[in-house]
């Protein structure tokens, strides 16, 4: 592992440019899949796949991570999900762990709050961790599935200049060090960032909106601070250093603080360091520190109008856009690759037809467009374009800091959480009455407690049929999709009663590969199992 200077200063090439025999050939060689980009998204989709078995070629334009820390926080169901991957613990070994936030206005605390208050959970609400780390321990986690014979490929230095998209396949032209050759894929992931070239290769765009403030971001390395690990963040601060500022702690003494510093403003000025020191020190007062990453963005909200065009999907950022207030923005890419993942693996394999890939583009649009709307309002709230709407904000504010009922309207940023796919084509029935709604048709799994072990943890990126206090076979296989029960007792068990019975008796849960809820009822009946499998897998 590389020490953090190194990882701050160098292009880290951990996936160097290697000629590949492809290159040589006379003919375009055809792969099942391809992913454009070797960042987190398109990482991420090579383990998902390659832990199927299903051969995939992961070509970038780099040859390994790039500097500055960009994402820092992840959120539970990201860790989930890295989880299923198997690199889910050395991230959160290495994360700083937090659960608490407090909001400040001006020169008090407003209120503090807890996004995980109850215990029965493998992994927290958060962690930060610079996004070189995420992307290294994935990348570590890519060459431990390599040795071990599963068919992942990641070729660095290999920029992708044209794409043609035919009825059956994608052809590609690839640029390297030793110059061009093509390659074909029988299905193309386009993981390559916010200002995916693929994207505009077929004339794809965005539509949203840009919101006209500017935040300056710094990244600092300082010791002996008082600093909790908490996420503060303060409306008006009075030390004057912008209209909002937000403080985060990372690994390695690095801390995160973001600041409002308004549109009309020269980038260029605002980005010198010693403007950057003029904010800091106002915030920090006499602390010692090393600047270790700055840069400046602004708010956007935006993404495709669909995820999936014939044979191209999009994931990540290539496919959407929103505000960094909220973690929404790695955090919902990762669920982009969850979601794909197994619905691309089953159409490979012959277990699904292709109808299951557009209900891809159906769940994270819906999942994007969440994601839009809860950015959008904390951007409107942090960011008030008129003066009723800061004498509105002000007022919630001041009424947040006495009374509790005036909190949840206080938004500092919405913090990621999973989409729940209330309504979509892939659900099956919901016929448990007195059921928590947490854990409805639709809604990701909630972790519990199950012995020595977690539930998420048993359940891996199957269909499986928990059961509780009902009986079932052990196994089933519907029309050659095997679906295994997982038996499990209230009794046993009184987290995973209380977040899956609520007020039932028994309950039999189906669950999709990706861990979301796919039908649920009181009792176990063949016929309603199976149908609920067939309209899962879209073949019903």
């Amino acid at each position: 592992m590389l020490d953090f200077d190194d990882r701050y200063t160098l292009a880290h090439k951990i996936y160097p440019y290697e000629k590949h025999a492809d290159q040589d050939k006379a003919e375009a060689v055809r792969h099942p899949v391809v992913v454009v980009g070797g960042g987190p998204i398109g990482v991420a989709t090579a383990l998902d796949l390659g832990m199927q078995d299903i051969p995939v070629v992961v070509l970038d334009d780099h040859e390994g991570i790039g500097m500055g820390s960009r994402a820092i926080c992840f959120a539970k169901r990201c860790l989930e999900v890295a989880d299923r991957y198997g690199c889910g613990e050395p991230m959160v070994d290495k994360g700083v762990v937090w659960n608490l936030g407090k909001v400040f206005h001006k020169e008090g605390q407003i209120y503090e709050f807890n996004l995980l208050p109850e215990e029965g959970h493998k992994y927290p609400a958060f962690i930060n961790l610079q996004q070189p780390y995420f992307e290294r321990f994935m990348v570590d986690r890519l060459r431990a599935l390599q040795a071990e014979g599963k068919p992942i490929e990641i070729r660095g230095k290999n920029r992708v200049d044209a794409i043609e998209v035919k009825d059956d396949h994608v052809v590609l032209d690839v640029m390297t060090p030793d110059g061009p050759y093509k390659i074909e894929a029988d299905w193309l992931v386009a993981a390559d960032g916010a200002n995916s070239p693929l994207r505009d290769m077929l004339g794809q765009d965005f539509t949203g909106k840009v919101f006209q403030d500017s935040f300056l971001i710094a990244d600092i390395k300082m010791k002996d601070v008082e600093f909790p690990t908490e996420r503060w963040f303060w409306f008006e601060p009075t030390h004057g250093s912008g209209a909002s500022t937000l403080l985060h702690k990372q690994p390695d003494d690095v801390w995160r603080i973001d600041f409002q510093i308004g549109w009309d403003v020269d980038r260029k000025e605002e980005m010198k360091e010693e403007n950057i020191r003029r904010r800091l020190d106002a915030m920090l007062g006499d602390v010692e520190y090393e600047m270790v990453w700055s840069s400046i963005y602004t708010f956007q909200c935006k993404r495709m109008g669909s995820f999936r065009h014939g044979r191209v999907f999009f994931a990540g950022d290539a496919a959407h856009q929103v505000s960094p207030f909220g973690a929404r923005g790695a955090n919902s890419g990762m669920q982009d690759v969850d979601n794909l993942g197994w619905k691309l693996g089953m159409v490979l394999k012959g277990q699904a037809p292709e109808a299951l890939l557009d209900s891809y583009s159906e769940e994270r649009v819906y999942g994007a467009d969440e994601n839009i709307l809860n950015s959008t309002r904390s951007t409107d709230f942090i960011t008030p374009k008129s003066e009723v709407s800061k004498t509105f904000r002000d007022a919630v504010l001041t009424l947040a800091a006495k009374h509790e009922f005036a909190r949840p309207l206080v938004n500092s940023g919405r913090l990621s959480v999973p989409c729940v796919y209330d309504g979509l084509s892939l659900n099956g029935p919901d016929s448990l009455p007195g059921a928590p709604a947490r854990t409805r048709v639709g809604a990701p799994m909630v972790d519990a407690p199950i012995g020595d072990d977690w539930l998420l943890s048993m359940i891996g990126n199957r269909f499986i049929l928990m059961t509780i206090d009902a009986d079932a076979p052990e196994s089933l296989d519907v029309d050659g999709i095997e679906v295994t029960r997982l038996a499990l007792s209230s009794k046993d068990n009184p987290e995973l009663a209380e977040r899956y019975l609520g007020e039932a008796k028994s309950a039999v849960y189906l669950m999709r590969p990706d861990q979301h809820v796919a039908a649920r009822w009181a009792h176990f009946d063949t016929a309603s199992v199976n149908r609920a499998v067939n309209i899962a897998t879209a073949r019903a």
